[in-house]
């Protein structure tokens, strides 16, 4: 029922603009450490090239996706069709961070809307690309995106993000190091 592909073609990056979330999952190194999973939304996803994707990373509350990636890189994004015919797309790779000052942050930062909460970007070097059924994922009806996480950002302004960001965003709940204090996040 599964299938790999060599990489994103063009009708895969089709499907996987039209979904409305996916999920990235991440994990430390340390057998004791915690897993991650995040669900992501809005306008936050592009497809630069066949094994080459990129998603706005936004000041929140964690930040174990960058403090695994920057420990070791491993990286999936799953993207799940809640509408239409079913399916489930998992893109494996290898992880790169990407802050204010980073070569391609800027660029990065070009593809999408501009964002009050975005504090980084998570680049993904794709080295395998497979579906499954998703038969058993059930059908949901689109209503909106949340706009909360955007409204505080902007109610924060800069200082306070900068501020938050320095106390809250610096290390995982396994103490794992993901975002550089001294640098304009």
């Amino acid at each position: 029922m599964s299938k790999q592909y060599e990489n994103i073609s063009s009708e895969l990056a089709a499907w996987l603009a039209e979904q409305r979330m996916f999920f990235v999952a991440t994990a430390p190194l340390s057998r004791d450490g915690h897993l991650n999973l995040s669900p992501k939304g809005g306008d936050s996803f592009r497809v630069l090239g066949p094994l080459e994707v990129v998603y706005q990373d936004y000041t929140g509350s964690g930040v174990e996706t960058a403090a695994h990636v920057r420990e070791n890189g491993r990286i999936v994004v799953m993207f799940c069709a809640f509408a239409g015919s079913p399916k489930i797309l998992r893109l494996h790779g290898h992880g790169t961070v990407l802050t204010p000052g980073d070569d391609r942050f800027t660029e990065m930062e070009s593809l999408f809307p501009a964002n009050p909460g975005t504090r980084a970007f998570i680049h993904v070097a794709v080295t395998r690309v497979v579906d499954s059924c998703g038969w058993a994922v059930p059908v949901y009806d689109f209503r909106y995106h949340r706009d909360t996480l955007d409204q505080w950002a902007t109610n924060q302004g800069l200082d306070n993000l900068n501020a938050y960001r320095a106390t809250k965003n610096q290390t995982s709940i396994d103490g794992l190091p993901a975002f550089n204090r001294n640098a304009p996040e």
